[in-house]
């Protein structure tokens, strides 16, 4: 208990002095928000003075440190606009790879729109210095070069687990064979069809980004940044990849010194839940069944067959559900259902009467159930969500249910499996002792790291050669080609001589036959 208490004590007395770190978050979405936030607020805590890019403000800043935001004003209600119009419910389900253009040029707009905010240009203009830049990965490269613009250290976030996004930028390995791309939501043990998927799916990524997204990423940092140097000197100035993964959250994958596990972080401990919300927790005699899609899937926007098809399974439950309803009225809402636009969800997942909690498998969700040890229902919808529902379900502290399968039967044949085992609150409990037993909390190991990198200068010293070693020389395509050839002479003059041999043993049979 008192060990990372310490290390963390020594760090702060070895570190000494107040660092000035910008923190880089555009996405509208408030569940990346919530993991830009909550690391920049830890450095806050520590003393640092942290500046914050993001579309939203901090409700509660630190009191510690120096706390500022750039707002990036107009960007949430355009993403609430965009959320209602898109209504990933109604959508037919398109395959990932068809998606990867269609995403690339998205993003790039983005990239865009953020450098191009007025806010942002006062910024990008005025006279400030930093000593680390802090940027989410999301496919904006050109994001990364406000590190470059303040002679910063670079310190990438990646808000879901280790993938080629990151990977390339510190030479770290994507074997093919048993790391899947995220998106297609396959078990880390691929079939045949699975891997040559994944193969195609990996190549025409790597395709589009250095036929589009990288030039087009070049073209907005030599706009938007005065003596805008090269996208690709941006990208490999990276000191620090920070992976919001853990090892009891995600499949094990190889990682190089550079890049550093904090899954986790943003998990609080648990608060003190409203008078009205504990009283109800409390009080339910059968347990409560916590029903959530998340901050981005607006419950309200399914269609009335899957909303009827819940309700009549909930309604058929001895438990009380606690649904996060958008609106303020549930049509046909049952009398063992309870509704609210907002819940405290981590404080939730904490009260011993929660039984069982359904989810849409978003990443910070699943990771916080791991983290209470909350038997989980995971209904994925779109993006990384297969992928964490597939991960639950292998290793069985839950089940998986997809959206568009979903109807009354399966859905209460699910919940009562669930509810009618003990084995997927115990495996949730073991899951939860593996996420727990690590030497330093994974806020503290995020902060060590940071200090880190301001302490050394940089992490020189960490980098793999990989990153200077030309495409071909890192794939041995050059030791493949002279080995061939080699093998091919070698081959050929084995023939000959072989045919040679078999020639002048011929012929010395023959005579042999002749003096007979």
């Amino acid at each position: 208990m008192w060990a990372p208490l310490f290390l963390s004590l020594l760090v702060t007395l070895n570190y000494g002095h107040s660092a000035k770190i910008l923190g880089v978050f555009p996405l509208s979405a408030r569940s990346h928000y919530i993991l830009g936030s909550s690391l920049m607020k830890a450095l806050a805590n520590r003393g640092h003075d942290v500046t914050v890019v993001s579309p939203f403000s901090e409700k509660h800043p630190p009191k510690n440190g120096t706390y500022r935001d750039i707002i990036l004003t107009g960007f949430a209600e355009e993403h609430d606009k965009k959320i209602k119009q898109l209504n990933m419910f109604g959508k037919r389900k398109m395959h990932p790879t068809i998606m990867v253009p269609l995403m690339s040029h998205f993003m790039v707009a983005m990239a865009e729109d953020t450098l191009n905010h007025t806010n942002v240009q006062k910024l990008i203009h005025s006279d400030e210095t930093f000593d680390v830049v802090i940027v989410e990965e999301f496919m904006n490269q050109a994001h990364k070069a406000f590190a470059t613009h303040f002679k910063s250290h670079l310190i990438v976030l990646s808000t879901m687990g280790a993938n080629v996004w990151v990977n390339d930028l510190v030479g770290n390995p994507t074997p093919l064979a048993y790391v899947p791309d995220f998106i297609l939501g396959y078990f880390n043990l691929m079939t045949f069809c699975e891997r040559v998927i994944n193969t195609i799916h990996y190549t025409v990524k790597q395709i589009v980004d250095h036929a589009y997204v990288r030039p087009k990423q070049d073209q907005l940092i030599k706009k938007y940044f005065p003596n805008g140097p090269n996208v690709e000197d941006v990208m490999y100035n990276v000191s620090l990849v920070l992976v919001n993964s853990h090892q009891s959250t995600n499949f094990p994958v190889p990682y190089v010194p550079q890049m550093v596990d904090i899954g986790g972080y943003h998990v609080q401990p648990p608060k003190k839940l409203p008078k009205d919300l504990q009283e109800y927790l409390d009080n339910a005699k059968n347990g409560v069944i916590y029903f959530s899609l998340g901050s981005n899937m607006k419950s309200y926007l399914m269609p009335e067959e899957k909303r009827q098809a819940i309700i009549n399974a909930f309604a058929k439950l001895k438990e009380d559900v606690l649904w996060k309803w958008e609106e303020d009225e549930l049509p046909g809402k049952p009398t063992n259902v309870r509704i609210a636009k907002w819940l405290p969800q981590q404080d939730i997942l904490a009260h011993p009467n929660v039984k069982l909690f359904i989810t849409h498998a978003g990443l910070l969700s699943t990771i916080e159930t791991i983290y209470h040890g909350m038997p989980v229902l995971a209904i994925p919808i779109g993006g990384d969500q297969t992928l964490n529902a597939e991960q639950i379900a292998s290793q069985g502290f839950g089940l998986a249910l997809s959206f568009h399968d979903l109807n009354e039967e399966l859905l209460s044949e699910k919940i009562n499996q669930l509810l009618g085992s003990s084995t997927y609150r115990d495996n949730a409990k073991v899951r939860s002792q593996i996420f727990h037993d690590r030497l330093m909390s994974p806020i503290d190991t995020a902060m060590y790291w940071i200090e880190y990198v301001i302490r050394h200068g940089g992490t020189r010293h960490l980098r793999v050669a990989a990153l200077d070693l030309p495409w071909y020389q890192y794939f041995l395509l050059d030791v493949i080609a002279v080995l061939g050839i080699a093998g091919a002479v070698i081959l050929y003059l084995t023939c000959k001589i072989a045919k040679k041999v078999c020639r002048v043993c011929s012929r010395q049979k023959k005579q042999k036959l002749k003096r007979q």
